[in-house]
Formats: C-alpha cells, structure tokens, sequence
C-alpha cells in the first residue's frame, strides 16, 4: 500500500504537474497536509523549452519514419521506374494534344505524329527493359564503338544533301525514311565513354594527377561538342562573330534573350507566345486539349515549347508536378551514384542523371524566359524518336545501377520471378521455356 503522502500525490497529480515526482525532486507539505513537489533542478531551462525540447524529438521521430521507405534497397530503382513512366505517359497525352493541330493543318491523320510517338515507346520500353538487366560490363564494352557511331553520324550531318537542316540547324540524318539525331548519341556515348574512361585510369591510380582527369576525356569531349554546334563556341568573342555570319536564327535568339521585351512579331515571339501560354492556365489549366495558344501560335509547341501547353492546359499545378517527377529522377539517380560500390557505374550514373535533369532545367528555363532558348527537347515529353529511344536506353541503364545497391539483389531475389516469367507461367510456358 502506498504511504499517506503518496496517495495524496496521487489523488491531486492532475491538479499540479501531471507527472509523478522524480527520485531527484523534493516534497514538502504545508498546513493542510497536502504535497507540493519542487520541480528538480532544469539549469536553468524553463519548463516550455524542455517540452518543446521533447516536441523536436516526435518531430525527428516522424521525420524517420516517414524516410524508412526512403532507405530501402529498390528505392531507386522504383523510382526511376515510376518516374519514367508517368513522364512518358504525360509526354504521350501531350504529344497528341499539340501535334494534331499540325497534323490537321499539313492534311495529315490527326494522330499521324501521335502513332510516331507510341511506336518510339513501344521499341523503347523493351530496350530499358534490356538495359535494366544488363550488366555494366556490356555497357563498357560498347563505350567506344557507341563513340564512333556518334562521330560519324556528327559529321554527316555537316555534310551537304546528307544532313536535314530545320529551322536554319542541320541536326538531323535519314536513314530508310526515318530522321535521326546524331547529337542525341552523342550525349549517351560520352556519358559511357567518359565513365569507362575515368574507371580505367582509377583502377591504375591515375586519377591523383589531374591531368589524366583530362585528357584524353577533355579533347574527346571538345570534338563531340564541336561536331554538336558546327564549330561554334571555340571562344565566346569568337563565337558571337561566327553566329551572326554563319546562322543568324542563333543571333536573333540571343538578342531576343537579352531584350525580351523587344518586337514580340519578330525574335521575341517564340518566348513571348510562351510565356502568355503557361500565364493564361492559371492554377489548374484551361482543360487537357483546350489549349488555344497550340494553334499555330507557340512554334515547335511539340517539341521544344511542349511545357508551355503543358501549363496552358494543366495549369500551375501541371507544371509543378513535372517539376516535381524531375527533381525525384535527380534524386534517385544521385542516390544510387552514392550507393552503388562500381566506380564505372558511379560515374556513368552521375552522368546520365546530370545529363537528363539538366536538359529539363534548360528546357524549362528557356520557357519560361531565365535562359535563352536553344531548341534541347524536354526528356520523355517532347515529340522526336531520337531523344525518346536514347533516353529510355539511358534510364535503363540507371536501373541496372540501382540493381547494383546494397542489399538489391538480395531484394529482388525475394522479390521472386519478374512478370515475364509469370505471364509465362499462367499461359503455361514456363516448364517448356525451361
């Protein structure tokens, strides 16, 4: 039983602190025989900063275990996966928004650029997939002949009859009927070929001398940037000289970067049409397909303006969530650059997430008006088999990585068979597959 003192601590707890009394504090009783516990020594510390003190501490807790899904193994891997899929889908939906107004225009089926696209997703999932369970030694082994095949094509491109020119660029080459953007390989093989290179020279510890950090990675990439802008950009001054005599679009761009609110009929049209597009969808868009500025009035609004009809038909709200899907790719790709124990794969994978997030950063910038517009497409999104085949392949890629990760393979071996295997099975192939 406890002792009259206890009891009557008990009885009016409520009414004084809420807690018991601890072993450190004092009890003192006055004339009417009730206990009133002196709080033990806080140095100091009032009582409000102590509780805040604990409130810090849920906080950190809750923090914790809304990131445990966050520390798992195929974190990363699930997010390029999830990722690159609503992208390709939103990309798919847009594409048939803006382009059927072209297509209609030019006489065509309006679903003419649309099927371009699905046909691009279909043979481009099936080599992510290929990718994804790839191993990174097949990808070292085709570092430089993937270099190759882009130098070559590069340099077509410069050639007169054999390369496209659209919009004053010759960026593109036909092969059996179908255009083909050399640059677009050009970004895969250096971001293959720089990372097998690196690797090599850190497995012999060369990498101390930052010299061997250089060359030859620095004068490969200086060729493959040079065949990319037609010899432009050697030095700045030098450079600004070259673009008004030689392509007088890429001047008009800049001046038109420099005074945006110059002439919005001449080289401020494209980034003036843009910017009304994205201001007129408000917070939740006009409607998917309802966009008017698409009609002739945003040029190249498939391709490099695409964000623009994204915020004029899905409004604020559309535009932060594929702000948001691209901040997750570059988080889950320098998550697993960080995990992964390759050195090859570290580097190829640092590359390959740089490489796509930072083209949606320019594409995004340049609609918007806070970079000057240089035609890059938005990854997954705009219109064009190039970008989109090359960047699943590179997605893919950075799953096989993720694969790579602590404790993944372990994961995907409990994980059990992947769905080939069960479609397989419930059409009652596996044992003859076997």
């Amino acid at each position: 039983m406890p002792g009259a003192g206890e009891q009557t601590w008990i009885m009016h707890q409520g009414v004084t602190f809420g807690d018991r009394p601890s072993a450190g504090s004092e009890v003192s009783t006055d004339g009417d025989g009730l206990a009133h516990p002196h709080p033990p020594d806080t140095g100091g510390i009032a009582p409000e900063s102590l509780r805040a003190l604990g409130g810090a501490g849920d906080l950190r807790t809750r923090i914790g275990v809304w990131r445990a899904p966050l520390d798992r193994p195929l974190t990363s891997y699930y997010l390029v996966l999830g990722i690159t899929v609503l992208l390709l889908a939103l990309g798919l939906v847009m594409v048939q928004s803006t382009a059927s107004v072209a297509d209609l225009s030019a006489g065509l089926s309006p679903y003419s650029d649309f099927k371009k696209q699905l046909l691009g997703a279909a043979i481009g999932l099936p080599l992510m997939w290929v990718a994804a369970r790839s191993s990174p030694r097949l990808f070292r082994a085709f570092a430089y002949p993937l270099l190759a095949v882009a130098v070559v094509g590069l340099s077509l491109t410069l050639i007169h009859g054999v390369g496209i020119s659209q919009n004053g660029a010759a960026r593109w080459i036909s092969i059996g009927g179908q255009q083909i953007q050399p640059s677009e390989i050009a970004k895969l093989a250096l971001a293959v070929w720089g990372a097998d290179l690196l690797a090599r020279k850190d497995k012999f510890g060369q990498l101390a001398d930052w010299r061997h950090m250089l060359v030859p990675l620095m004068p490969g990439t200086g060729v493959l940037c040079l065949l990319v802008i037609v010899g432009l950009l050697i030095l700045m001054a030098l450079a600004m000289l070259l673009m008004i005599v030689s392509a007088k679009y890429r001047f008009e761009r800049m001046v038109g970067y420099l005074n945006q609110q110059g002439s919005v009929t001449g080289a401020s049209w494209q980034g003036t049409q843009g910017k009304y597009a994205i201001s007129s969808g408000g917070i939740f868009g006009v409607g998917l397909g309802a966009s008017r500025e698409k009609w002739g009035y945003v040029p190249e609004s498939t391709s490099d303006f695409i964000f623009a009809i994204i915020g004029e038909e899905l409004g604020l709200v559309g535009t932060l969530c594929v702000t948001v899907m691209y901040g997750g790719l570059a988080f889950a790709g320098l998550r697993i650059a960080r995990r992964v124990p390759d050195v090859f794969a570290r580097l190829a994978a640092t590359a390959i997430t740089a490489w796509i997030v930072v083209q949606a950063v320019v594409n995004v910038g340049a609609v918007i008006g806070i970079l000057p517009i240089t035609g890059v497409p938005l990854p997954l999104v705009s219109a064009g088999l190039s970008s989109l085949l090359v960047t699943l392949i590179a997605l893919g890629m950075l799953m096989s990585f993720a694969r790579l990760e602590p404790g993944a393979r372990e994961a995907l071996a409990a994980r059990g068979p992947g769905w080939p295997l069960r479609v397989l099975s419930w059409l009652g192939l596996a044992k003859r597959r076997r």
